[in-house]
């Protein structure tokens, strides 16, 4: 179904609706793209047709559609959703993701590996960089990321799924995707749309609340049609239309910790290699991203405008393109932050309208994924739980704090003084579960934390190491361990990972061989 001139919907048929029934009878997504089209993909299937599940949406407004890097956990949820990865990566005209190379941004010069997967295989009850924090200060040179498969496969621009045999090196990495996100957006609608989703084309002008308790009763189209709904998800975007315009949620602004502000967009032809990897490349005032899809690469100058103004840093990125651009640059104004509530009364946020994270992790969909995860874990009824949307709230706000410091890391373990941004970062003072964790790790090599984050210790680990955070001392178990056996296996492990590497197909073939997309319609010029 699409396009519907319903005005208002009732219960589903067959499913009585009396006087004692609370159920959801209608859910209301407000706007598209990613967010509303991943909530009611998931919804929508979740519910099987025992709630009605619109979609409201403007052509006329745009989609910023810059999450096209993901991380590993996109997978589980295109799984959920019975979803063929080859059929997908196709029709999505992607390519797979091995992790993240940072370029520059400890200092200049320097370049690291955020690997998905760990750091080879434990070979005994100590932690992997604890036997080489010995072996680096023996006069090792061997690198932390040598011991990475996602390292060893991505740096040969080769690609292949992991084994399942834990005894195999080539089941220690993870993968993930890069995608055009205005054709998943597509991709997602034409699935949820068989699922009995409606969507409505419209521009939403007004929002109506029950004048008795503050809930949200309809909204209001341009010409004039009201849609009544029981509960109504807002994926409006930055403006957060229900949450923040109608319900007053609050934000909560982080850029005292996270400046940039705008970001350039811009897609361009291939002329280098096409890695299996993102890389993000440190900037004098910002950075800029790489992502290498089926058809085109997707660039992007993440930037403060406090320190660089957006003519300045608009040409920066031109400047930095590997071809000639295929369109003209977009710019993007965000404030790094988040809702006070993400969940109030009979609306829950989703995607920008819940906050924004800067994209330097490929995080956005992820927050996306997560808190549908958790809304249908607590799916409400007419009658929302109290203490379930408390949770969800608590929950939520913990994600994007735990988010929120491993991205601070970034900036703030640096040595670069060439910019006003990277010395600003450099001094500032950072959230204390952050200021722990740096100091934890710089006393003893400690990775820790307090309970279950997005981000885990080889996460942090590929960070701390690659910006030079460098712990006083290794594990003093290390120290009742045989050297040379322990660089033996260290070395064994890194000649399991060049072999394995080399067996595996490149990039490009195992796409050609497996997910190859269509040639894509000619980009129109901006």
């Amino acid at each position: 179904m699409t396009d519907s001139p319903i005005a208002s919907r009732g219960p589903p048929e067959g499913l009585g609706g009396g006087p004692g029934d609370r159920r959801l009878r209608h859910l209301l997504i407000v706007g598209g793209g990613s967010a509303g089209w991943m909530s009611a993909a998931a919804i929508s299937k979740a519910v099987q047709g025992a709630c009605a599940v619109t979609v409201v949406e403007s052509d006329e407004i745009g989609i910023v559609g810059v999450g096209e890097a993901t991380i590993p956990p996109i997978k589980l949820f295109n799984r959920s959703l019975g979803i063929d990865e080859a059929a997908f990566v196709a029709a999505t005209q992607g390519s797979f993701k091995l992790g993240i190379e940072f370029v520059d941004w400890g200092r200049i010069g320097d370049r690291y590996f955020h690997p998905f997967g760990r750091f080879g295989a434990d070979f005994d009850a100590t932690p992997l960089h604890h036997h080489w924090l010995r072996a680096r200060a023996g006069g090792d040179t061997a690198s932390l990321q040598d011991h990475s498969m996602a390292w060893g496969a991505a740096r040969a621009n080769r690609f292949d799924r992991p084994m399942l045999d834990p005894r195999r090196i080539q089941s220690t990495f993870d993968y993930a995707y890069h995608f055009d996100a205005s054709l998943y957006a597509k991709y997602l609608r034409a699935f949820a749309e068989k699922c009995g989703v409606t969507r409505i084309e419209g521009r939403i002008v007004d929002v109506a609340l029950h004048g008795e308790d503050g809930m949200i009763r309809s909204v209001t189209l341009a010409d004039g049609r009201e849609i009544e709904a029981d509960f109504f998800v807002d994926c409006s975007g930055f403006r957060g239309l229900i949450i923040e315009d109608a319900l007053r949620s609050g934000f909560e602004n982080w850029s005292h910790w996270l400046p940039c502000d705008r970001a350039w967009a811009v897609p361009c032809a291939h002329a280098d290699a096409f890695t299996p990897y993102t890389r993000s490349t440190a900037r004098e005032a910002g950075w800029q991203w790489r992502i290498p899809l089926q058809h085109r690469i997707g660039n992007g100058h993440v930037h403060c405008s406090g320190f660089v103004s957006e003519d300045e840093a608009a040409r920066t990125l031109l400047e930095n393109l590997e071809s000639a651009p295929l369109a003209d640059p977009r710019l993007i104004r965000f404030t790094a932050g988040r809702r006070k509530v993400h969940w109030n009364r009979n609306c829950v946020a989703i995607g920008l309208s819940s906050g924004f994270l800067e994209p330097l992790e490929s995080t956005s969909l992820h927050l996306i994924q997560s808190g549908i995860t958790r809304f249908l874990a607590l799916f409400p009824d007419r009658d929302a739980n109290a203490a379930s949307v408390a949770e969800y709230n608590r929950l939520t706000q913990l994600e994007f704090e735990r988010v929120r410091d491993f991205i601070i890391l970034h900036y703030k373990a640096t040595t670069r003084d060439d910019g006003a941004l990277w010395r600003y970062c450099a001094a500032m003072p950072v959230p204390d579960a952050l200021a722990y964790k740096i100091e934890q790790f710089r006393a003893a090599g400690n990775i820790v934390s307090d309970g279950l984050e997005l981000f885990q210790n080889p996460n942090w680990l590929a960070v701390f190491v690659g910006q030079d955070v460098t712990p006083q001392r290794h594990a003093p178990l290390v120290d009742l361990r045989d050297p040379v056996q322990s660089a033996g296996y260290l070395a064994n492990i890194r000649q399991s990972i060049a072999e394995a590497a080399a067996a595996m197909p490149g990039h490009q073939e195992y796409i050609d061989r497996h997910c190859r997309a269509p040639a894509p319609e000619p980009e129109k010029r901006a």
